[in-house]
């Protein structure tokens, strides 16, 4: 996207004056900005029948008492300077349209960012920001597609989608950056649209790029060179989509569908879970695997990024239907992984079960024995704390953050939010800083304990969920807590928030009663949990996120240390693995935010930690890739 520096006037701020001179250049009328705007236009040269037209068909009717008293109002003498009222009057053959009653505010801020120009010889009306006109975009369903009276409805479309809205602010966000003597070209914004492009229903996959695009703002500005590498970065190098065909216990044929997406591997042999979930499609997986991606390259160690799994359920299934389901999916699965090329870890529906049948599968098919999967189990006979690093890792990235603000986790009010295995381990490492967990939450509501939990209710809690029961249960012992259906745990007092369920769990609602509920830190647990309305809130808010790309980064050292040869073959102690995961983090928050200060984020900023942890993890990314040549 081009957006030079004379363009950079053209925004909400815009005096009236600048309105009026571009109004006149373009032969456009605009009266009563902000309240209600005529457009003189000629009769439309791609519709024979627009000289004969009305800009919104129906039956003849009489004009009421209120319209008439506008349309009078709209006689009145325009602003314009005294040559610009001679010209519109001289001018033949133009026809005043009025903007209908229900768009007047909404057009008077679009005619803001329009402006009218000449394609294939055709006066169009432009959208100011990403320089395409409404018609390119879709359909217009007010009319015939492409008459001249209603390309303004048509851009107003286009104003509403997801391209424009990026480019705006894309364009808004140029103030912030570092000005130079020449024009700044702000390009990002052609990634998203090329990603919308090939893309355009995976919704999931492309608010991922949207973010990282978002964050790497100023990296590009300053070398244009990283454009290219995020074109290629966005597009994966491999996936994979199968059918897993399988029986159930009554004899029963069922089809679902595997997912392997193995994103990028210039930093090393791909990394990243499968997950087993009914929701599971390959937009989901391709962002999964494109913040793994950006997730591993984070951490201290050399690896590339996947992500896969299926769309299958284990809720309610026995031990044997699950087994033949992984053996079933391992069976196209395991021809792509090794050693040198992938490493699949565990996930949303994929525990320690799983693994140990997807492995079995593996081992057969593939020959040999071989550590390319990780659990415990399998190397360190239960004595890997691999499950529990991503939810110890989280709270030692949030006592890092609050260390820098002379705070300390002790005392603290903390939500929750998902009842699995991360969610566990959160709320054991919080009892041992001191801190006080109150909340837990499923997929039917969430489960509020105001006394707190401690060691022995986190024991009954994983009972529940083993039995796969409702948190409901858990106030049958303890009377006093609550369970609360078809909600969500965010409008509970707090001071820190752990967000680990699933992605987009906190929409822009869910943000407003975190910031009434006093939190000042988000924690993300699970990747991309917020939606973009709700990250902008928390934003505005002055609210702290520390995102699932650095604070998550505990699984990925774990599963090194797991994979280690040395490490195999010897017994770590708990305190010793605390330690390393301890340094670990450590190392990933400050490579954060040394990036973010290196391109002007200040400490204070909500956004520096955000945009550190995207800035570092692309940078070593990119010198990979660059080094490798266009492969």
């Amino acid at each position: 996207m081009l957006l030079p520096g004379s363009g950079f006037g053209m925004n909400s701020a815009m005096d009236d004056i600048n309105l009026i001179q571009q109004a006149q250049r373009h032969h456009l009328v605009v009266r009563e900005i902000g309240e209600e705007i005529d457009l003189e236009i000629g009769p439309g040269d791609d519709d024979p029948s627009f000289g004969n037209t009305t800009l919104i068909g129906g039956p003849p009717r009489e004009s009421s008492t209120e319209e008439q008293g506008e349309t009078k109002q709209m006689e009145m003498v325009s602003p314009l300077p005294g040559d610009a009222q001679d010209m519109s009057k001289t001018q033949p053959g133009k026809r005043k349209k009025k903007v209908v009653k229900r768009w007047r505010e909404e057009w008077a801020d679009t005619y803001k960012w329009a402006y009218v120009d000449m394609k294939d010889g055709t006066a169009r009306i432009f959208c100011s920001v990403c320089r395409e006109y409404g018609r390119k975009h879709r359909r217009n369903p007010y009319g015939n597609e492409g008459s001249r009276n209603m390309q303004m409805s048509a851009l107003e479309e286009h104003n509403n989608s997801l391209l424009h809205k990026e480019a705006l602010r894309l364009q808004m966000a140029s103030k912030e950056k570092i000005t130079t003597d020449k024009p700044i070209y702000v390009k990002a914004g052609s990634i998203l649209e090329a990603t919308l492009k090939r893309d355009p229903h995976e919704a999931e996959f492309i608010q991922a790029v949207q973010e990282a695009v978002h964050a790497l703002e100023r990296v590009i500005a300053k070398n244009s060179h990283y454009i290219r590498i995020m074109e290629r970065l966005v597009e994966p190098e491999r996936m994979i989509v199968f059918r897993v065909p399988w029986v159930d216990d009554r004899g029963e044929t069922h089809v679902n569908r595997g997912f392997r997406v193995q994103f990028n591997q210039s930093m090393g042999p791909c990394r990243g879970g499968i997950r087993f979930h009914p929701s599971m499609n390959l937009s989901i997986t391709k962002f999964l695997g494109f913040s793994q991606t950006l997730k591993n390259a984070l951490s201290p160690y050399k690896l590339g990024g996947a992500a896969g799994g299926s769309d299958f359920d284990p809720k309610g299934k026995s031990d044997n239907e699950i087994m033949r389901f992984c053996q079933s999916f391992m069976s196209e699965m395991y021809r792509y992984l090794g050693p040198d090329k992938d490493l699949p870890s565990e996930e949303i529906g994929v525990g320690t079960r799983e693994m140990g049948y997807l492995f079995g599968q593996y081992r057969r098919l593939a020959g040999h024995f071989q550590g390319s999967f990780t659990g415990p189990r399998i190397f360190w006979s239960g004595a890997s704390l691999r499950t529990e690093a991503t939810g110890y890792g989280l709270v030692f990235f949030a006592q890092l953050i609050l260390a820098d603000m002379n705070k300390e986790l002790k005392g603290l009010r903390c939500v929750v939010s998902g009842s699995g295995k991360i969610a566990m381990h959160v709320l054991e490492k919080l009892i041992a800083y001191g801190a006080l967990p109150i909340t837990v939450s499923d997929s039917r509501g969430y489960l509020v304990d105001e006394e707190g939990f401690d060691y022995m209710k986190i024991a009954l809690l994983r009972d529940i969920k083993a039995q796969q029961r409702s948190l409901r249960d858990y106030s049958k012992t303890y009377a006093r807590s609550k369970y609360y259906d078809e909600a969500k745990p965010w409008n509970e007092r707090c001071d820190v928030a752990f967000a680990c369920a699933s992605q987009n769990e906190i929409e822009q609602s869910d943000a407003i009663n975190l910031v009434n509920a006093g939190c000042r830190l988000l924690v993300e647990g699970s990747n991309m949990p917020c939606t973009p309305e709700a990250a902008d809130f928390l934003k505005k808010a002055s609210v702290l996120i520390a995102p699932a790309m650095a604070a998550g980064t505990g699984g990925v050292v774990a599963g090194e240390l797991e994979l280690n040869h040395e490490c195999s073959l010897m017994h770590w102690s708990p305190e010793d693995f605390e330690s390393k995961l301890q340094e670990a983090m450590k190392q990933t928050y400050q490579r954060s935010m040394k990036a973010a200060a290196d391109f002007g984020y200040q400490k204070e900023n909500p956004e520096a930690l955000v945009h550190g942890a995207v800035i570092s993890s692309f940078l070593t990314i990119a010198q990979a890739m660059t080094d490798q040549g266009c492969v």
